[in-house]
């Protein structure tokens, strides 16, 4: 019988599998939570890739964090790391809601980024309890 921390590790893995699998099948999905800052074909400052290309980027450490989450001597880094990963795409998210509440932003979109944004705290709060006690 598995016990309660294997089966969050489980699920974790299974939910991050499945967001990186959907960041190839449907890109646009994360299009709004990439800064356009950070975007070339925005004309951002900081731009090095394309919008697509950081959401197909944002896909490896999402299967990565499986794979090390799913091999008990690596679940401790990688639990860690995970949570970080969550905490940086927090600033995205963060992005994206100021955008959806400015002159763009559509009664949609304010809905869409406004639950959003609140669901990376239990995700930060799930990665987080996963770590080997």
């Amino acid at each position: 019988m598995m016990n309660v921390n294997t089966v969050k590790t489980w699920a974790l893995a299974a939910l991050l599998g499945t967001s990186a699998v959907n960041h190839v099948k449907n890109p646009a999905f994360y299009y709004p939570v990439v800064p356009p800052s950070l975007c070339s074909d925005k004309g951002g400052k900081l731009g090095v890739m394309t919008r697509k290309q950081w959401v197909l980027a944002s896909a490896v450490p999402e299967a990565l964090a499986v794979v090390g989450l799913l091999i008990p001597r690596t679940r401790n880094v990688t639990a860690v790391a995970t949570t970080l990963m969550f905490v940086g795409f927090t600033a995205g998210h963060l992005t994206a809601l100021r955008r959806a509440f400015g002159p763009e932003g559509t009664a949609q979109t304010k809905r869409i980024h406004a639950v959003r944004l609140p669901l990376q705290v239990p995700l930060i709060a799930w990665a987080w309890s996963v770590r080997k006690p």
